[in-house]
């Protein structure tokens, strides 16, 4: 990974630390976008708090802001609305433009998007009611996954095991969402790969291995558990670690990501073969977090990965000034 160390903080004008918003990521994203806040005035950068929850959108053109750092995470921030409303202002933004957020927050759009590219996930249906719930652990069989199609943190999730638990499965993933993904359970090796950059120049960062307390890697022990255990280098088999990076880089561009994300993978343990489960395009930025422990890895420091990821804002379409509103 190439490191720019010639960025001047300066240069990168007055910036908005998006942070906070409406979804149920909330608490998660105020983490992130303290950590993020920190940094980057750390390093000089004219950087300030920004809450959507309790401030118009519309007071970041008010007050002059050149660029905006998105740690939203989930709806309302990790969807392209938040990216769509900044394209209509001229603020340039962190992270993948407005159709790649939005397809990649939507779990069955992502997948069927992959498919069609001929990339591994695993097997799926959509589901609207507790019958057709049970009709898909039926056809995926035992165990399979039951969670909302448009949110994250596995907010929602469930492990089903057998016909009776479909019911409450579908009434926890139907309450954060109406578009409801059953997914085939995956045994094996949990792994996530952070990319940075874009097009032909974007890279993937070290593969990291997560080892959860009883391979449950829910939100507790994704954000707040000292427990669940990290591993990177990856200590992989030779030759697997290349073949997820070069996997979820394909993942990436397929979806049309620029910018960063972070790819999740789960290796089937029997056959070695690794599913895209999800690509997240504002990842987290806690203490917790992946990205960050990835970029160590290379010799990037949260500091210099946060300055990285600023000085890539970007539009999907830049206009004129008179052309904004």
């Amino acid at each position: 990974m190439n490191v720019n160390h010639t960025i001047d903080p300066r240069a990168l004008g007055k910036v908005a630390v998006l942070m906070g918003g409406h979804s149920a990521e909330r608490e998660v994203s105020l983490m992130s976008g303290a950590g993020v806040l920190q940094a980057l005035q750390s390093q000089g950068v004219d950087a300030h708090a920004f809450d959507p929850a309790q401030r118009p959108l519309a007071d970041l053109q008010r007050e002059g802001f050149d660029r905006a750092f998105i740690t939203l995470h989930g709806r309302f921030g990790e969807d392209g609305t938040v990216q769509g409303a900044l394209e209509l202002m001229g603020i340039p933004y962190t992270g993948p433009g407005v159709l790649a957020s939005s397809v990649s927050m939507d779990k069955v759009m992502t997948k069927r998007i992959w498919q069609a590219e001929g990339l591994p996930t695993p097997q799926w249906r959509q589901v609207a009611s507790v019958q057709e719930t049970e009709a898909a652990l039926a056809a995926l069989g035992a165990p399979m996954i039951v969670k909302p199609a448009r949110e994250g943190s596995t907010i929602g999730l469930s492990k089903v095991t057998e016909p009776a638990q479909c019911a409450e499965a579908y009434a926890l993933a139907a309450r954060h969402d109406p578009e409801v993904l059953c997914e085939q359970f995956i045994q094996g090796d949990e792994v996530t790969c952070p990319v940075l950059g874009s097009g032909a120049q974007a890279q993937a960062l070290p593969v990291i291995r997560i080892v959860a307390p009883g391979g449950n890697y829910d939100y507790e022990h994704k954000y707040f558990s000292d427990e669940t255990r990290y591993i990177v280098p990856c200590d992989l088999p030779a030759g697997e670690e290349a073949a997820i990076q070069a996997l979820v880089l394909k993942a990436y561009r397929t979806l049309g990501c620029r910018g960063w994300a972070r790819a999740d993978v789960m290796i089937d343990a029997a056959t070695r073969q690794p599913y895209l489960l999800e690509i997240n395009t504002s990842p987290g930025m806690t203490g917790h977090s992946l990205v960050p422990m990835s970029a160590r890895a290379v010799g990037m420091s949260y500091e210099a990965l946060c300055l990285h990821v600023l000085a890539a804002a970007a539009l999907d379409n830049p206009l004129p000034t008179k052309g904004r509103l």
